[in-house]
């Protein structure tokens, strides 16, 4: 077995195994498990994005995670499970509400914090006495919590700060050398993170906004209330959730987000684009499909239309991604507010902007 010191000096062969995302073979989901089981990592597809797995209930799992992705070791794991009943062995409680959500929404993306038992080591926590738990709806994720011993603590599979890797190639972009597997199930479905809802809360509270949004949650249960950490823009308002207090989802170029009306948007993002020009820097500009077409930006990527929010969400990452390629000094973006899921949108936009907003 591979130890922590192989990871930190990257001398790991990452093996990249394609499986059909509906119906894996069970022969690679066991050679995957066999990895988890015995300490190491594994990169796999969930219906969200891409998780970077270990044993949630060995400690040396959860350091090999931090240390693959360079993540701050009081920034807790999620604990990805396959059954509800596998909840009686890692929490202290479990409220009557955790039924009823995961009766509305499990598997899929939704993530709740319960008090933990004492089977969850505090290094899968970050440390808290709480435990994140959800259950994916993705066919291998399930396959190979299942046959890796049903807990897999799993944050996104990338190296902490970039953006979550929506595909294999994004993994391997970021983790090749320093884990031993990842399972390719091609593309994710949904391409944001789940929604985070903290249950040991008198009012539960939303910590992180996703697919699932508060609307949904409180018809399943009633009053629910967001964390204003997330809420608000004032940078000195801390969220609960310590991983919310990192910048997250970054690109490598500086990236501003133009908010207002559509038109007056347009024109100031080109306004910007020829004062960055004569400065001589390369400008990428993030739009929909429906005004792609007016800007003159050197590299212009539509995230999608405005009529499709899923598609937006889907492909927000790659397009970050796909600028560090292209070699941009500086990204706009229009402001993504769509109906449904758009405060989960703009929340990770917001914090790969590290808050940065023009209005106009």
């Amino acid at each position: 077995m591979s130890t922590l010191n192989d990871h930190q000096e990257n001398k790991i062969l990452t093996q990249v195994k394609k499986v059909d995302a509906q119906h894996p073979d069970m022969t690679i989901i066991r050679e995957a498990a066999e990895i988890i089981r015995t300490g190491g990592l594994v990169g796999f597809p969930t219906e969200t994005v891409y998780g970077l797995g270990a044993d949630a209930l060995l400690p040396e799992g959860a350091k090999r995670i931090y240390a693959a992705k360079g993540r701050p070791s009081d920034n807790p794991l999620i604990v990805h499970i396959a059954e509800f009943e596998a909840l009686d062995k890692i929490t202290a409680d479990i409220p009557p509400q955790a039924k009823a959500l995961a009766d509305a929404f499990w598997p899929g993306p939704l993530t709740m914090i319960f008090r933990k038992s004492e089977a969850v080591p505090y290094e899968t926590t970050g440390g808290l006495d709480t435990v994140a738990v959800r259950m994916p709806s993705h066919p291998t994720a399930l396959a190979l919590i299942r046959e890796s011993g049903g807990y897999i603590a799993a944050p996104s599979a990338n190296t902490s700060g970039r953006p979550s890797p929506t595909l294999a190639e994004h993994v391997y972009e970021d983790l090749n050398g320093k884990i031993p597997m990842i399972l390719d199930g091609g593309a994710v479905g949904i391409g944001i993170e789940s929604t985070i809802i903290d249950l040991s809360e008198e009012i539960p509270m939303i910590l992180r906004p996703g697919y699932i949004t508060k609307d949904m949650l409180a018809e399943v249960i009633g009053a629910v209330k967001d964390d204003p950490g997330f809420v608000s823009t004032d940078p000195n308002v801390h969220p609960k959730a310590p991983g919310m207090k990192y910048r997250h989802y970054a690109p490598k170029a500086n990236l501003i987000i133009v908010s207002g009306e559509a038109e007056a948007v347009v024109m100031r993002i080109n306004e910007l684009t020829i004062e960055h020009r004569e400065k001589g820097e390369k400008v990428g500009i993030i739009c929909t499909d429906e005004s792609r077409a007016q800007y003159i930006g050197d590299v212009i990527e539509s995230i999608g239309s405005r009529q499709d929010e899923d598609s937006i969400a889907q492909h927000l990452y790659a397009i970050l991604r796909d600028f560090d390629e292209m070699d941009v000094n500086v990204i706009f973006s229009e402001s993504f507010a769509t109906p449904r899921i758009g405060h989960a949108i703009m929340n990770r936009l917001l914090k790969a902007a590290g808050h940065q907003v023009i209005e106009v």
